[in-house]
């Protein structure tokens, strides 16, 4: 999983993924129910919009659980079932999350040590994510979010070793997971392709791909 991640700035994400700069303003760090830019395609064009990381579902009481339950991470084995993001898959309402770069926890020392991980050819990431729009009950307002998708890692090279390790499991059952990265020739397909296409895209993203470091 992710909880923390630098997205690019307005000017690079309308660039790169080819909209119209989001018009709101965000951080360039960003954790669990910060703000930040995702992509999805309406009325057969991309748009940029800027949201809560942390996806409410359809049903939510209020934009941030008081339980403080995490939903800014959402398995790809279960988004079908679980009640926050099956309305939104079912929809299809999948969006690309911009990130420069992305951090994991390291523990192979005993502690934690914070990996960042870019792109090896230096190009933004567009991660799979899930997008829903919400109207609060209270005041009418509608909320934007959104949710980035995860896939088991534990047979991956180097998306294995992040996070700490469960000493009760093996480590082919320790499921570690990891983002899943949208190429972009693939971009138009994962917002407005069918599920069927949508599945076939949710891989782990190959080692060499990757530039990754303890952060220094």
């Amino acid at each position: 999983m992710c909880n923390q991640y630098a997205p690019p700035g307005p000017e690079r994400v309308a660039a790169y993924f080819r909209v119209a700069a989001p018009s709101d303003t965000y951080r360039p760090g960003i954790g669990p129910w910060g703000r930040g830019p995702f992509i999805r395609r309406v009325a057969d064009r991309r748009e940029a919009v800027v949201g809560q990381w942390a996806l409410i579902g359809d049903n939510a009481r209020e934009a941030r659980s008081s339980a403080r339950i995490m939903t800014n991470n959402a398995r790809s084995e279960t988004v079908a079932s679980k009640p926050t993001f099956r309305g939104p898959w079912q929809r299809g309402q999948r969006c690309l999350i911009p990130a420069d770069t992305f951090l994991e926890p390291n523990w192979e020392l005993g502690k934690n040590v914070w990996w960042r991980f870019a792109r090896a050819d230096g190009e933004p990431w567009g991660l799979a994510g899930l997008w829903n729009r919400w109207t609060d009950p209270a005041s009418g307002e509608l909320v934007e979010s959104y949710t980035m998708l995860t896939l088991n890692a534990d047979a991956h090279p180097l998306m294995s070793r992040m996070h700490k390790p469960d000493p009760k499991l093996p480590d082919d059952q320790q499921d570690k997971r990891s983002v899943i990265a949208i190429e972009p020739g693939d971009f138009d397909t994962w917002l407005a392709g069918d599920i069927g296409q949508a599945r076939a895209l949710m891989q782990l993203t190959p080692v060499e791909l990757f530039a990754a470091a303890p952060q220094g």
